[in-house]
């Protein structure tokens, strides 16, 4: 398992950040997620096994949100 941070473009409010932890939490290989509307930002912790970055990314994309991994 990895936690890694990503910022996130797009969200407008709290629920926008609830829709990302709901989205997040039923992708197979995410353990947990927390998105912080204020910050801008998602601690994502995942299975590297079965998930890369970019498939996170592209989770939050399909949610209708932009990401990026910090480095």
């Amino acid at each position: 398992m990895v936690k890694k941070l990503f910022t996130i473009e797009g969200m407008h409010c709290g629920a926008c950040a609830a829709g990302i932890e709901l989205i997040l939490s039923n992708t197979e290989g995410i353990k947990s997620v927390k998105a912080d509307y204020e910050g801008k930002k998602a601690e994502v912790e995942y299975d590297e096994a079965k998930l890369s970055a970019d498939d996170v990314i592209n989770a939050i994309a399909d949610a209708g949100f932009g990401a990026k991994a910090v480095s």
